[in-house]
């Protein structure tokens, strides 16, 4: 049995600890509040441009064409992949690049070549160097104070090579914020667009655009993919932040299970010391 030295000593390690992990937790709650508020921010605007480009799909007449809803032959994809920059946040990280070394795997046992990968955060540009991926721009400082500029310089990027041919496909990958308690990892096409008509779109016959639907359309979709790829970030920020605080609060309440323990431990060490110094003492006076 440990002495009450070393019971007292883990007693006071394990309390600092919950010190710690009590107050990340706070910390994470707060940026969490942050980011969700961001996120909440933009889904409607994300949803009205996503709604005006059905609603000019549903009104043209014959099939809409774009350089950027253009199907072909898959030979070669791009991959942006999101993670974040620091760990204590659960699986968030280890869920993430699994998905990413899966989802590289299942491109080449079809013979596709992933040309290239955009790692968006510290611990998923450590996997893809790990991969021997070449990292030609780091990106992970975006996430530490996320702006619209060089997520729009990306997908920009993105776009040029798609028109030029030299890439047939483009997937992110990141988490959906759900709610504080449910992030889902989630893959979607970025490229080509798909152009669907949602059906709850009534179509806009009423008015007038100038100087063509057509052309409309071919202004929005740069728009709509900047917007797509910054609201992927903001979803998983407010993801990463919301698994930190569970990931902190499970440390914390494990803590409190350890410091119960390990206190009834020190009191039955001292109590069973007490008691053999007692025996002493009445053994001594009765010899």
């Amino acid at each position: 049995m440990a002495s009450l030295k070393e019971v007292k000593t883990r007693i006071a390690s394990v309390n600092n600890t919950r010190k710690i992990t009590s107050a990340m937790k706070m910390v994470a709650s707060s940026k969490l509040h942050h980011a969700q508020h961001a996120i909440e921010r933009m889904r409607p605007y994300e949803k009205k441009l996503n709604g005006m480009m059905s609603a000019f799909v549903a009104s043209l007449e014959g099939e809409v064409s774009s350089q950027f809803s253009v199907e072909r032959k898959i030979e070669r994809v791009a991959l942006v992949v999101f993670s974040s920059n620091s760990s204590l946040c659960g699986g968030f990280n280890g869920n993430v690049i699994k998905q990413m070394r899966q989802t590289i795997e299942d491109y080449r046992a079809q013979g596709i070549e992933v040309a290239h990968l955009y790692p968006i955060g510290k611990k998923v540009t450590e996997a893809a160097k790990k991969m021997n991926f070449s990292i030609e721009k780091e990106l992970s400082e975006i996430l530490d104070k996320p702006q619209y500029a060089p997520i729009a310089a990306l997908s920009a990027e993105l776009m040029r090579q798609y028109s030029a041919k030299e890439i047939d496909r483009v997937e992110i990958l990141y988490h959906h914020f759900k709610s504080a308690g449910s992030q889902v990892l989630t893959t979607e096409q970025f490229l080509p667009v798909k152009l669907e008509v949602m059906e709850s779109t009534s179509g806009i016959s009423d008015y007038i655009i100038e100087p063509s639907l057509q052309k409309m359309i071919e202004n929005l979709i740069p728009k709509a993919l900047h917007l797509k790829l910054y609201s992927a970030m903001l979803d998983n920020l407010a993801s990463e932040h919301a698994a930190r605080v569970i990931a902190m609060q499970v440390a914390t309440d494990n803590a409190d299970e350890l410091l119960r323990e390990l206190t009834l431990q020190y009191n039955k060490t001292r109590q069973q010391a007490i008691t053999a110094e007692l025996l002493d003492i009445v053994g001594g006076s009765l010899q």
